[in-house]
């Protein structure tokens, strides 16, 4: 995939050169380098690079070689996706393939990264080290991953396919309504979910097997790909996600995936027998008092969390978190679906030091909000996300409210979900209010999402809210909540009609 990354390379140069000199329009040369996991910016004089990372994992070594890319090239902004990756920011196009190039070189494939191709294969952050998972689904996800860059060439699917694996009942890379979702079982096998998603048109995913066994996951996935061929729409761009096949197949959907299925496994050849990660170092109890940091399952093992605000990593930041752990045995990193970068395998001696280096990762639940990238960066997003959140956190702070007096907000630029704001305690996504019959900026807002399994919710959109009274709004929850003398997750379930009649005085 290497060699033939780097055969490639060279047409994607020629094509951006035809871009930037005006010979190709915004929409071809997205619909070309999103192959390649670029896209131009809004204005298109910079671009961005997401590079895949199975599982959002990387290594010291993977970051330091992030540090370099972005030394050598003048970048200063990367950003924490909600699909566990790491974009590269403000490049100039004419930079492009060189950065990508370098990427190659340091073993981050950005292949397949964007357009109609299987996208990074997500898995439970903390799968491995967390105390109450089922079972480490990540070697299991790996087998995945490998599988699936190796048919972004093979296959023209309708639209992109996102692949999940979940450790335990918190469902964090939202399994069971994702394109296809492994979800782990106490007996160690897997309930196996597609066709579901975010962003318009939302849908739950369909349960397809119970007690599957993790050798046959390939299988699932040959026939999910057979099968979004088959009955994805070719035609219309905005009905071409798995979750259309739903209302497609109706009654037949399982049977009809039952069939891929069953094809599948008479072709053969996909069993797998992954191997599980090594024993990790000997670990060092400690007395920590910090809500940043959690136990291992390993004795004596920590975890450190860090949440960038918004997701943004500058390159200070960056150095910050790979001079704290560079010389830490078995450390390394793993990016979360909601932008929190969890520093992994520390010892009780080691956590302090991991903590004082990462001083500005967010101290509240507000804080460690999750935005997409925002419509100043985006050339499909409506509203900037990301200047709303830093409103938000701005106008909250000088009242000092409890550290979960206010909840973590979901903010998306755009009804696409980037920003999950469907699975929200309060969701936001970008959109037109009218104001005195004329139109101004402003967010949708909804409530009581949940991505749990078994709970799974999406959140319930009650109106508009104009983007500039949304600060304000935040205010006065966070005064009712204090008020009450709750949290905000107590508060919502108990005092409902008083959240409500909040929401309504601002849409």
């Amino acid at each position: 995939m290497t060699e033939e990354l780097k055969n490639q390379l060279e047409e994607f140069r020629k094509k951006t050169e035809q871009f930037i000199n005006g010979e190709i329009n915004v929409k071809d040369y997205k619909g070309f380098s999103g192959r390649f996991g670029s896209y131009a910016q809004r204005g298109a004089k910079l671009g961005m690079l997401r590079l895949r990372m199975a599982g959002g994992r990387l290594s010291k070594d993977g970051l330091k070689s992030i540090i370099d890319i972005c030394e050598k090239y003048g970048i200063n902004h990367a950003h924490c996706t909600t699909c566990q990756t790491i974009q590269l920011h403000n490049i100039p196009l004419n930079k492009i393939a060189d950065v990508m190039t370098d990427a190659i070189e340091y073993g981050f494939y950005t292949f397949g990264g964007g357009g109609d191709f299987p996208r990074n294969v997500m898995v439970s952050p903390l799968s491995g080290v967390e105390k109450d998972e089922n079972f480490d689904v990540f070697p299991y996800a790996q087998k995945a991953a490998e599988y699936l860059i190796k048919q972004i060439n093979n296959v023209k699917m309708p639209r992109k396919l996102k692949v999940a694996f979940s450790n335990s009942p918190k469902n964090a890379v939202h399994a069971t309504f994702r394109d296809l979702g492994f979800v782990s079982r106490p007996d160690g096998k897997f309930d196996v979910y597609c066709a579901g998603g975010m962003g318009s048109n939302p849908r739950m995913g369909v349960k397809v097997a119970e007690s599957a066994d993790g050798s046959k996951a390939l299988y699932y996935i040959r026939a999910m790909i057979e099968f979004f061929c088959e009955f994805g729409n070719y035609d219309n761009r905005s009905k071409a996600r798995t979750r259309y096949i739903q209302e497609v197949l109706g009654d037949r959907f399982i049977d009809e995936f039952n069939k891929k299925l069953q094809k599948s496994f008479d072709e053969g050849g996909l069993d797998i027998s992954p191997k599980a990660d090594k024993a990790v170092k000997t670990g060092v109890k400690a007395d920590i008092n910090s809500g940043r940091v959690y136990e291992q399952k390993q004795e004596g093992l920590y975890i450190v969390k860090c949440h960038p605000i918004g997701g943004n990593l500058t390159l200070e930041m960056l150095y910050d978190l790979y001079n704290s752990i560079k010389d830490m045995d078995e450390v390394s990193l793993r990016v979360a679906p909601d932008e929190t970068i969890y520093v992994i395998n520390c010892d009780g001696d080691e956590v302090q030091k991991v903590l004082a280096a990462t001083d500005w990762s967010a101290q509240s639940c507000i804080e460690e909000s999750v935005a997409c990238i925002g419509a100043s960066i985006c050339q499909q997003g409506l509203r900037d996300s990301q200047t709303l959140l830093k409103e938000i956190i701005d106008t909250v702070k000088p009242c000092n409210f409890a550290p979960d007096a206010l909840p973590k907000l979901h903010i998306s630029g755009c009804v696409s979900s980037c920003g999950t704001h469907q699975i929200g305690s309060i969701g936001f996504h970008g959109k037109v209010k009218i104001v005195d019959k004329k139109p101004v900026p402003g967010f949708t807002v909804s409530i009581n999402g949940c991505d749990a399994q078994g709970c799974e919710q999406f959140g319930e959109e009650i109106g508009v809210i104009a983007a500039d009274e949304i600060p304000n709004f935040m205010v006065e929850i966070g005064k009712a909540v204090t008020e009450s003398g709750m949290n905000y997750k107590e508060f919502a379930d108990k005092k409902h009609d008083t959240l409500m009649e909040i929401i309504s005085r601002y849409i």
